[in-house]
């Protein structure tokens, strides 16, 4: 009860009208919705269910892009003592991949242990000597249901570790959208520059976020990984530690990452902003964003408009028309591939990592979400998504009922085919 009085002492209105923003196809700015003095536990309460264990004590710093995010991990993987762990969907034998291959290859050579598992579907493209040549120079690395176990059936290849985790020593770790690829690597550096966050952590959720990469690698090879007494003196390390002020939960239950974003989406008091690379939602979703936009929250998209999977695309339009009507305002990214899997709710609620808004995600892929309740933190976010959108182009209603016959048709045949896209 107190936090809805709390909540509801700081109401703000919005607007219906069309301000000049909207008019230029930008997103306005808004004031804060909770008093700086509300504190950080009962925000988290607030937006965040109950059933989550809230990590308190967390720094955390906002990458974009490799631009930002492949420095920081190379400096964290060059500067391990003791061992590093990196779980990622697509490890790729190009420049990118050497060069991180080279820095892990360079710290299991000085002692640390490194330990990697990819996901051998995401990296069937890489060359098999370039595993070996690794494996050689003492770096544990291993791939994720390789195609060898297709005997076991189907649905067992179907669930792939979509995860992205970089841990080290216990004391820094990554996650986000980025894999180890040229994919994310800057165009003037021979990449494709793919747009995508990445969220670095110090503090205790590190090691929640090593949990989850020991518990796949334990499922996946049943190893012991360490001793037991080795790993409580590292979790009661780690729980000790206070690097900062974000309170932040890891989810790894997928369930449990999509009840997350409509539990904050439900409380929305002034704006929810979607940045999604592949955005196939169930109904559940397309009425928590109907709702909030209807009553008279700002809900905005960040989608693609020419994605990796072009047919995802084409997917994702046969949604426009009854997100449009409800007033959801849809930006489409066009300078290049979208991949982040982020969203901010009232400049407060944030997540950030692998959980795309589509069914593979939902029912088959491991993934890993950080989920914060953190004003600082969320209006870096949110001031990231407002200018990603300021150039893109902005989905207009009436000029979308114009599009072509053809494409209404392959829309509709993709979409009585979503649950399995």
């Amino acid at each position: 009860m107190r936090e809805q009085e709390v909540g509801s002492s700081t109401d703000v209105q919005v607007e219906t009208g069309e301000s000049p923003e909207q008019a230029t196809g930008c997103l306005p700015a808004h004031a804060p919705v909770w008093s700086p003095q509300v504190s950080p536990r009962l925000l988290a309460r607030y937006y965040l269910p109950r059933s989550h264990s809230v990590l308190r004590g967390n720094g955390c710093q906002l990458l974009r892009d490799g631009v930002e995010a492949y420095p920081a991990m190379l400096s964290a993987i060059r500067g391990a003592r003791r061992y590093i762990h990196l779980e990622t969907y697509m490890f790729i034998s190009d420049a990118v991949g050497e060069l991180f291959g080279e820095a892990l290859a360079e710290a299991a050579e000085r002692g640390v242990h490194v330990k990697v598992l990819y996901d051998a579907l995401g990296s069937w493209t890489s060359r098999r000597d370039f595993f070996e040549g690794l494996r050689a120079r003492g770096v544990d690395i291993r791939p994720f249901k390789p195609f060898s176990s297709f005997g076991r059936g189907l649905r067992h290849l179907l669930r792939r570790d979509h995860r992205k985790i970089l841990a080290v020593d216990g004391e820094v770790a990554f996650i986000g959208g980025v894999n180890i690829s040229a994919h994310w690597a800057p165009e003037g550096e021979g990449g494709a520059c793919w747009r995508d966050d990445v969220l670095r952590v110090e503090g205790p959720a590190v090691h929640e976020l090593e949990r989850r990469f020991v518990a796949t690698w334990r499922m996946a090879f049943q190893d012991r990984f360490r001793s037991w007494r080795e790993a409580h003196r590292i979790r009661r390390q780690a729980r000790s530690q206070k690097k900062g002020e974000v309170s932040l939960a890891v989810l790894s239950s997928r369930r449990s990452i999509h009840g997350a974003y409509l539990h904050a989406i439900s409380r929305a008091k002034r704006s929810v902003l979607v940045a999604a690379a592949y955005f196939i939602p169930d109904r559940r979703m397309v009425a928590a964003l109907r709702e909030a936009a209807q009553r008279g929250v700002e809900v905005s998209l960040l989608l693609n408009s020419k994605g990796d999977h072009p047919w995802l695309v084409h997917a994702t339009r046969a949604f426009y028309e009854k997100l449009l009507t409800a007033g959801v305002r849809i930006f489409e990214w066009e300078r290049c591939v979208l991949h982040a899997k982020t969203a901010v709710v009232d400049g407060v609620w944030g997540t950030i990592g692998s959980f795309n808004l589509e069914r593979l995600s939902l029912l088959f892929n491991h993934e890993v979400n950080a989920v914060f309740a953190d004003p600082r933190l969320g209006r870096l976010l949110e001031e990231s998504f407002r200018g990603d959108c300021q150039s893109c182009r902005e989905v207009d209603l009436a000029q979308f009922r114009r599009r072509p016959l053809w494409q209404k048709l392959l829309e509709r045949v993709l979409y009585a085919f979503r649950k399995v896209l």
